[in-house]
């Protein structure tokens, strides 16, 4: 791959390229949606990649290119940065990772490059291949300005710099993505971000299908209005214990601020918040402000158009969802004899979760977990922001292969599109490396 990466680069630029950095993909084992709450989540880095070829150079200029001829090529000067939210493409989540490095160290006149881009991570399918785009980005920027960080600065810079595009992510893509070690899953923890290594059962493989659904995350208000939904449920649930609602803004620091456990957490919400539908009008009168306030105080500028809001639903998943990363974790560590059940079933009541409280499914992923589960699945859910993309399965090892052609027979060779992407769709994973750049030998 590399060699051909390097010839294509030859003959597109007519030089070399001087280096190259990778940033892989990731699966989420369980944790969805809470990592932007404040909770720790349980990824694991995966095989396929963005890889990008690169030459600093005199000018002022930058030049990416694509392997894939469906995505065009882009340049812009370094000085003049300008990042389109409106209709998000391929370029501006490069541009996001570069504007990150250069504002982080100040750059004034930053390095031009010329950049071929080659991925295999399929897009908008939630296995995070914008982020590791933007990750990748930043470490090209990095290495061709000379400069260094630790692999935890770099990962909570790139967080930062995707919401350049809109996306009010939490940071676990671009953690797992820079502190990822192959052969362990990680439980990443925010502030301080950290990781740390998660045994996963021997006796199970871990499988990725498709729904051929895609989800752009920043190109739709779904999931920028779950992230309000959040911060407006931390808004009420503080207030209705004393706490300075102003300030708080994650589900996590409710919690750490009350001192009690997640299981006190949803006692709770069931106390202060009803299932129905909030308005703006309601929530403005619970907090004592205007709607007007509300508006441009706490909504963000992509979610002013929402009219109501869950709040109930969203923080009961948010706190339960919390609550089975841990329990995810525990197995692990402990491995009962029963691990792969007892692990099995977590991930269903995870994919339960994010279906009927969260609402972050989608018909197409509810039948690909309800086929993986008839077909030899312990376990399955959606990963990713969900409204399309993947699923994970936990399949016991030995069922491997009958498992993986009952699957494509089910779900893939019923539906001519779905056929059409069938081989980059359905594959079995194993936690793999983290970002890297490798110099020209």
């Amino acid at each position: 791959r590399l060699q051909k990466l390097k010839e294509m680069f030859l003959s597109k630029f007519g030089t070399a390229p001087k280096f190259y950095v990778r940033a892989p993909g990731r699966v989420n084992l369980i944790g969805e949606h809470i990592d932007y709450c404040g909770y720790a989540v349980l990824p694991m880095a995966i095989e396929q990649d963005i890889l990008i070829a690169v030459e600093p150079v005199k000018s002022q200029v930058v030049q990416l290119a694509n392997t894939n001829s469906s995505y065009l090529d882009f340049s812009t000067n370094v000085n003049n940065i300008e990042i389109n939210k409106t209709k998000p493409q391929w370029h501006n989540y490069f541009l996001c990772g570069l504007k990150g490095i250069q504002e982080h160290f100040g750059l004034n006149n930053p390095t031009g490059m010329n950049c071929l881009l080659d991925g295999t991570i399929p897009p908008s399918s939630g296995l995070s291949s914008s982020s590791a785009l933007v990750c990748c980005a930043g470490l090209v920027t990095l290495k061709a300005n000379g400069k260094t960080l630790s692999k935890v600065e770099l990962a909570e810079i790139c967080t930062k710099s995707e919401r350049y595009i809109g996306t009010e992510g939490g940071g676990m893509d671009q953690s797992i993505s820079f502190l990822a070690e192959e052969g362990t899953a990680k439980l990443i923890e925010f502030s301080p971000l950290r990781a740390t290594d998660v045994k996963l059962p021997s006796g199970a493989a871990f499988v990725i299908a498709n729904s051929c659904v895609e989800m752009n995350k920043a190109a739709t208000s779904h999931y920028n209005i779950r992230v309000m939904e959040c911060r407006l449920a931390t808004k009420l649930l503080s207030k209705s214990k004393g706490l300075d609602w102003e300030k708080m803004l994650r589900l996590h620091d409710v919690q750490t601020r009350l001192g009690v456990s997640l299981a006190e957490m949803l006692t709770i919400v069931e106390e202060v918040l009803h299932p129905e539908p909030y308005s703006i009008e309601e929530i403005s009168k619970c907090l004592g402000i205007s709607p007007e306030e509300l508006r441009s105080q706490i909504l963000s500028q992509n979610t002013q158009d929402a009219s109501t809001f869950k709040l109930y639903q969203r923080a009961k998943h948010v706190y339960s969802e919390a609550a089975r990363v841990l329990e995810f974790k525990k197995i692990c560590s402990e491995a009962p004899a029963d691990a792969i059940q007892l692990l099995g079933e977590l991930m269903n009541q995870s994919h339960i979760s994010c279906r009927e409280m969260y609402e972050c499914s989608c018909p197409e992923l509810d039948r690909l977990v309800d086929i993986c589960l008839q077909f030899g699945a312990i376990g399955s859910r959606l990963t990713g922001a969900g409204w399309g993309g993947c699923t994970v399965s936990m399949v016991p090892t030995d069922k491997l292969n009958t498992f993986m052609k009952n699957i494509k027979k089910a779900y893939y060779q019923t539906d001519v599109q779905r056929l059409a992407l069938e081989n980059n769709s359905l594959f079995a994973t194993k936690p793999g490396s983290g970002a890297l750049v490798f110099v020209e030998a």
